[in-house]
């Protein structure tokens, strides 16, 4: 499989595998994504897309209520 063309790390207050679930849901319903990993112990997450805008993902992270520490696309920081 070929790698993505982009690769968005987020750093997300998350607290319990409540909070963790509500992000893996929403990027679950994201159409265009090639992969993602949220992980509740480095309170992250991974999203790998061809397609999909930084801003697109930043936005669906941020209506689950969680917030977003720090991010960045492709190796650049980020605002949030």
């Amino acid at each position: 499989m070929a790698e993505a063309a982009h690769h968005y790390r987020f750093d997300i207050t998350m607290t319990c595998s409540g909070c963790s679930g509500a992000v893996e849901r929403v990027l679950k319903k994201t159409e265009g994504l090639s992969s993602y990993k949220v992980d509740l112990e480095t309170q992250s997450a991974d999203v790998y897309t061809d397609t999909v805008p930084y801003e697109t993902i930043l936005e669906k992270i941020k209506k689950t209520g969680k917030t977003v520490k720090a991010a960045e696309a492709d190796g650049t920081t980020m605002s949030v």
